[in-house]
């Protein structure tokens, strides 16, 4: 039985995490603004409610949820994507939002977990869009760009953890969802070619993922990787 540290389970790829997780018979922990009712009241499901965005406070909110605990995997998979439009139409209030959520969040987390607790490995979700810098994915490409060589940092500093930073592919969450719905193929290319590639489901890219983390533990601490290039 593992002791699994999870953010951002509401839906989409957290969700299907951590049921896949619970259904290993992996102990939860889970970390949010808003929990998930589908894993109410299972065993070895636990569930702290706190707003990841708010960096400042993020590190002395979560400190004694994740105290004396020893994590065999944390992944960290809360995120935003932001609106899909050109980098000079994006405000730096909506970069500034984006860049916290999906980057300094993720510090935080790490800082925490690494001086109140323990943990053998940390994950943070990752995207094929930090390495291919399409038209609009701005703000979104720009943080997980800054994700992938902060974890990589990490690596080199705190050599007693495990660091990958990991792109799951293209999977269907509310956020991909969002795109197809809103955003205009035509002066979006990217989004079309998401369409007619292959779309993962939540369950499917869970399993997948975490496959990928074991894997991942053969690579180089600090290394970007991808599920799409890795034979699963």
């Amino acid at each position: 039985m593992r002791k699994v540290l999870i953010t951002g389970i509401s839906s989409g790829l957290g969700a299907a995490l951590a049921e896949e997780c619970l259904r290993r018979g992996d102990d939860v922990y889970a970390l949010g603004r808003h929990d998930n009712k589908a894993l109410y009241n299972r065993p070895g499901y636990y569930f702290f409610p706190v707003d990841i965005s708010d960096v400042e406070m993020l590190r002395e909110n979560i400190k004694t949820f994740v105290a004396r605990h020893h994590f065999d995997l944390v992944i960290l998979n809360a995120g935003v994507m932001g609106d899909l439009k050109e980098l000079s139409e994006t405000s730096l209030q909506e970069l500034r939002r984006v860049m916290d959520l999906n980057l300094w969040a993720n510090k935080q987390i790490i800082d925490t977990v690494d001086l109140h607790a323990k943990a053998k490995q940390i994950v943070a979700v990752s995207s094929g869009a930090a390495v291919n810098g399409n038209k609009g994915w701005g703000g979104y490409a720009i943080s997980k760009a800054a994700l992938n060589i902060m974890i990589k940092i990490y690596a080199a500093e705190k050599p007693w953890i495990h660091f990958s930073a990991i792109a799951p592919g293209v999977i269907m969450t509310p956020m991909l969802q969002r795109i197809f719905e809103t955003a205009d193929p035509a002066l979006f290319p990217s989004v079309q070619r998401i369409r007619d590639g292959l779309i993962l489901s939540p369950e499917d890219g869970a399993r997948r993922f975490l496959k990928a983390c074991d894997l991942a533990l053969k690579e180089e601490s600090g290394s970007y990787l991808d599920v799409r290039k890795m034979g699963l």
